[in-house]
């Protein structure tokens, strides 16, 4: 049963993650800015709201841990916050969240900044049996915003049962949202046409350990696999512990460098150019309709879009340029095998990491709903991306009032 919910009087704004992000990517320290925060939370200890600022700005800093300590601090006190449109309300989107890093959940604020869509993020309890401990604020429209992974699968089956007959639309339905971890997506989206994605198998340890000594080949643990392949621990996101191994004794020195215990291993796919350089790309799925983020070029196979060069080399942000300016015909070349992503996950918001192989099928990395989508670029070095993210933002706004029931 819904119950209007007020939330709790505080000295600050709900700030979310827009702001850190938006001077990260500028290149600003806001390192002093943090320090007064501290103080300022300090000076009220009750005030969830300065408490979960911090442990955001605290994360957006590089110090996890802490930020996560701080987190749980606000979320004693409270577990839901409001972000509020920054025009007159249209829309009040629930956001369902579980407590965790960046990358737990669907960082929608970064999209909707300027917009006239309220926020409104809910913490669940991930250690109940009804995930919804405190009262259910007032709302429009659900959004299960909960990133896939394995700790969060006993949380989404128990949101499924509390979320059953709910009286608003529910957006990425809890029992879909599994579909877009890493193990589960390269399974569930093999064998289909244009499409290439590798099977991320685990592997244990001690199996690994067995073919870096030599005790064992690659082909004995892992399905007749031989090298190159790529590794990474169970759990891990954003690239951290990704590594391609050439060889066991890449293994071998790979293996003394983690303290994992279980691994993905996945083959890997040489997606190079004919010019040498590697292409990745980043799109959303809105609806079921394909729009284009960004696109990263680098000389190295593992490209993030922070550490390609796009910021400093004009030539690839050119590229980059074209690619989105010429995007409805990639969406055609991959339409078939867009559209199976969409309907095999049952997702209705979902971002895609993707390249395209040398004989033109789309290389698919990663899928993922939490995947961090911005228009926060300088528009002066990218004139022509807030153009394209403008479709992404009214696409989103559009869904959103669809569902409502709302006109546009």
């Amino acid at each position: 049963m819904l119950i209007t919910h007020e939330a709790d009087v505080s000295s600050a704004s709900f700030l979310g993650m827009a702001p850190f992000l938006r001077m990260s990517i500028a290149g600003i320290d806001f390192s002093a800015e943090t320090q007064g925060m501290i103080v300022q939370a300090e000076n009220a200890p009750h005030d969830a709201v300065l408490w979960m600022n911090l442990a955001t700005a605290m994360m957006s800093l590089k110090h996890e841990a802490l930020g996560l300590q701080i987190q749980q601090q606000a979320l004693a006190m409270q577990r839901v916050y409001h972000w509020p449109s920054r025009q007159p309300p249209t829309l009040r989107l629930l956001m369902l969240m579980v407590p965790g890093n960046l990358s737990a959940n669907i960082p929608l604020d970064c999209l909707l900044e300027e917009s006239d869509i309220e926020l409104i993020y809910y913490y669940v309890d991930p250690e109940h049996d009804n995930p919804l401990t405190e009262p259910v604020p007032a709302h429009d429209v659900v959004m299960v915003a909960i990133g896939a992974s394995d700790e969060q699968e006993s949380v989404l089956l128990r949101l499924e049962y509390a979320l059953r007959g709910w009286p608003k639309p529910v957006l990425n339905p809890p029992k879909h949202v599994p579909t877009s971890e890493r193990h589960n997506a390269s399974l569930l989206l093999q064998n289909v046409p244009g499409l290439v994605i590798c099977p991320a198998l685990h592997a244990p340890r001690d199996a690994l350990q067995a073919v870096a000594s030599g005790q064992k080949t690659l082909a004995d643990i892992c399905d007749e696999r031989d090298f190159p392949v790529i590794v990474r621990p169970v759990g891990s996101h954003g690239g951290h512990g990704l590594q391609k191994m050439d060889s066991t004794a890449d293994l071998a020195v790979y293996l003394t460098q983690s303290t994992a215990s279980e691994f993905f291993l996945s083959r890997f796919v040489d997606y190079r150019g004919e010019d040498g350089l590697f292409r990745k790309m980043r799109l959303v799925l809105i609806d079921g309709k394909p729009f284009a983020c960004h696109m990263g070029v680098s000389a190295h196979w593992m490209i993030h879009y922070v550490n390609a060069g796009m910021y400093e080399d004009a030539g690839k942000r050119a590229q980059e340029a074209h690619f989105l300016n010429t995007f409805p015909e990639f969406a055609a070349r991959h339409h078939d095998a867009l559209a199976a992503i969409s309907r095999r996950t049952g997702l209705e918001y979902i971002g895609i990491d993707c390249a395209e192989t040398r004989d033109g099928r789309l290389l698919v990395f990663e899928i993922d709903p939490a995947m961090v989508v911005h228009a926060m670029d300088d528009e002066i070095m990218f004139p022509n991306k807030q153009v394209h993210m403008h479709k992404v933002k009214q696409a989103m706004r559009e869904m959103l009032l669809q569902r409502a029931g709302k006109s546009a």
